[in-house]
């Protein structure tokens, strides 16, 4: 299975938005999701691309997540199926914008060939209240998560340049049954298979961060996770 690589976007952090605004969706704040199209060749180093940057390391960036993945046919769900023109190509701050390459094809510890680099699928993105201030639809997070429609990681094995227009060729999959769409309906079910989540966790090729907190979940038996700090965050 091959899939294309559309656009390629990178962007520094900036802040946008008023101090003191009433509104929460109207204050300050500092992201980098705003990314800009690249031409030409981009080098893919083991943590970023070259011109990117992260303003939350502690949530976003490093070896795990280098570069985040997001499919064109999302784009044509949110503008057409829920009627958000504005959600537009690079709007979820993703550095890869992919044609063909969905959640639904892609799984955990699938290497690709993309130009001179060699990637590897490392895990689903958790959706954050960013790009919810940012096309100021206050639930964006949560239909993000509930859709399945989250985009996901990278991990770079080989570092390299790539340009847009280049294919994605599939050289190994260790884990088919790991699509990032059953991940996701596994980490955000309503009511939590204990046994589905620990195998999930057990899946080495998952990024050890979110392994470890799978883990956790697992050994506190929590049904339930509070995701509003997340989903919601400053935004309420």
């Amino acid at each position: 299975m091959d899939f294309l690589l559309k656009k390629i976007f990178v962007g520094m952090p900036k802040t946008v938005g008023e101090k003191d605004a009433s509104s929460p969706m109207d204050r300050e704040w500092t992201s980098a999701i705003f990314k800009e199209p690249v031409q030409g060749p981009v080098w893919v180093g083991k943590t970023k691309l070259t011109g990117d940057g992260q303003f939350d390391q502690e949530h976003h960036g490093g070896p795990e997540k280098a570069v985040f993945a997001y499919s064109i046919e999302n784009y044509a769900y949110w503008q057409n199926e829920l009627g958000y023109p504005q959600i537009s190509p690079g709007g979820m701050g993703e550095n890869f914008l992919l044609e063909n390459g969905t959640e639904e094809t892609v799984s955990i510890g699938d290497i690709f060939k993309i130009g001179e680099s060699i990637v590897q699928v490392s895990q689903p993105r958790q959706p954050c209240w960013k790009p919810a201030r940012r096309f100021r639809v206050k639930t964006l997070a949560l239909l993000l998560q509930n859709t399945g429609r989250t985009g996901w990681y990278f991990r770079v094995l080989k570092e390299g340049l790539v340009e847009e227009g280049q294919t994605f060729t599939l050289i190994e999959r260790p884990y088919p049954q790991w699509t990032i769409s059953r991940c996701n309906e596994i980490i955000h079910a309503k009511q939590q298979n204990f046994s589905d989540l620990r195998e999930l966790a057990q899946c080495e090729l998952l990024a050890p961060g979110l392994r470890t907190t799978l883990e956790k979940r697992v050994d506190a038996q929590l049904s339930t996770v509070d995701i509003r700090s997340r989903v919601y965050g400053p935004n309420e």
